[in-house]
């Protein structure tokens, strides 16, 4: 019996999807319920799942626009028992610039006079190899590490084949291969050669592209710019990081201290947190925060819910669980859908300054940026402290200058002053004589 797989429908209002790539090769047996391909959508990169054992026959290459509900390939689920699978050969297959000693695509295991294979030898060097998702995630749940991999495929011998193999292909890797979007690296890596190379681009690229330049032309968007002194916020991180890990079980990091100051700035100044549907205004009594999140595929914004209601602990937690998901395409795009306010942080890649696009259909958009020391003025003397330019992007048609540069010093005061994030924004001091 032959079963046809389908492309599913990754959410409601998605017609066509991108064949990102295989994870099997045609003809290859494949086990029920085994991973067997990417596909992107203009949201996220979603898996297609064995649903028999058998035969797999790939009918659509990858880097194709297929429609949901089309037919990628066919199982002949006739064989499925333990003797129909294609018999094992001491040939190993290694994905190309899997190691950083080489490109190996067949490698033949090296035997004793005795026929035993050859231990492998001790090495001081493990660094790791290239993996995919799907073969990280075999290592992890059989508890092998990344350099038991490493030293059994230098145990190995290498035929001509292989060498012959490496001769033709040396010239076109540069470094260790790593996972990289397949419409942003050119499978290439020569200059000065003339040459150029077109690739077509994903799915989830076309849409980025396609929501980006409608932002800016249907916003009125502007940047308001501010400095935050990150003295207080690194003498708490430096004296409590240890305490804080050893309960919650997560880092102390700066991003819980940036999404709690917003929280409180939102609750305040309630226009940034609103949205713009036809000739109304949508005010919203909650704050769902998208953190921007760079992935192989591209940038995601996962959303963490009612995040002015969780602690420090809750909110790192939740930024960890969906960073993770993110990047190992595991994110649904329920998680991505709903957020009401975004922070970005490109200060991770060392950016000074920059204007953040807003996320549509929300009003504003935090950028966090890279901490320096820089000299300035404190009480009359000049001192050098750890700062940080921070840029508040906002549509203007909601949003005026009064609110968005209100807004923006806000959360610079509740950083500089932690203490206030305890009492909603205000004064501890005013607070407690009920001022």
């Amino acid at each position: 019996m032959t079963i046809e797989i389908k492309v599913p429908s990754p959410g409601e209002s998605i017609s066509e999807v991108q064949l990102a790539s295989w994870l099997v090769k045609d003809g290859d047996y494949v086990e029920k319920d085994q991973e067997i391909a990417e596909i992107d959508s203009d949201k996220a990169t979603l898996t297609i799942s064995a649903e028999e054992s058998g035969i797999i026959k790939l009918m659509i290459e990858e880097g194709n626009s297929i429609t949901v509900g089309s037919v990628i390939a066919t199982i002949n689920v006739k064989k499925t028992g333990k003797d129909d699978k294609p018999p094992k050969t001491p040939t190993v297959e290694v994905p190309a610039a899997s190691s950083s000693s080489g490109v190996i695509p067949e490698v033949k295991e090296h035997k004793k006079e005795s026929g035993e294979v050859s231990k492998p030898e001790t090495t001081g060097d493990e660094s790791e190899i290239s993996l995919s998702p799907l073969a990280r995630k075999i290592l992890a749940e059989k508890q092998i590490q990344t350099s038991e991999v490493v030293k059994f495929f230098r145990s190995l011998r290498l035929s001509k084949k292989d060498v012959e193999f490496f001769l033709e292909h040396k010239d076109k890797v540069s470094g260790t291969a790593k996972e990289k979007p397949a419409d942003e690296i050119p499978s290439k890596t020569i200059w000065g050669n003339r040459e150029t190379e077109r690739k077509k681009m994903s799915t989830l690229r076309l849409k980025i592209a396609e929501r980006l330049v409608s932002v800016k032309n249907e916003t009125a968007m502007l940047t308001t710019f501010n400095e935050v002194n990150m003295t207080p916020i690194i003498k708490i991180r430096n004296r409590y990081k240890d305490i804080f890990k050893e309960k919650y079980g997560v880092s102390l990091g700066f991003m819980s201290f940036f999404t709690k100051a917003v929280t409180e700035a939102l609750h305040q100044y309630p226009s940034v947190n609103a949205m713009i549907d036809g000739q109304e205004i949508v005010y919203h009594h909650y704050a769902d925060i998208g953190i921007a999140v760079s992935t192989p595929k591209g940038l995601m914004v996962p959303v963490i819910r009612n995040a002015e209601t969780m602690s420090l602990a809750e909110i790192e937690s939740g930024i960890k669980e969906m960073a993770i998901k993110a990047r190992d395409n595991k994110i649904t795009l329920e998680e991505m859908q709903g957020g009401t306010f975004t922070i970005t942080n490109g200060g991770v890649f060392g950016s000074m300054l920059s204007t953040p696009i807003i996320n549509p259909p929300q009003s504003a958009i935090l950028g966090m940026h890279n901490i320096v020391e820089r000299p300035v003025a404190i009480e009359g003397k000049v001192e050098i402290h750890p700062i940080m330019y921070v840029a508040l992007s906002y549509d203007h048609r909601i949003i005026d200058g009064r609110e968005s540069v209100g807004f923006l010093v806000k959360v610079k005061e509740m950083l500089e002053d932690p203490a206030k994030m305890l009492f909603g924004g205000n004064d501890p001091v005013q607070s407690l004589l009920g001022l």
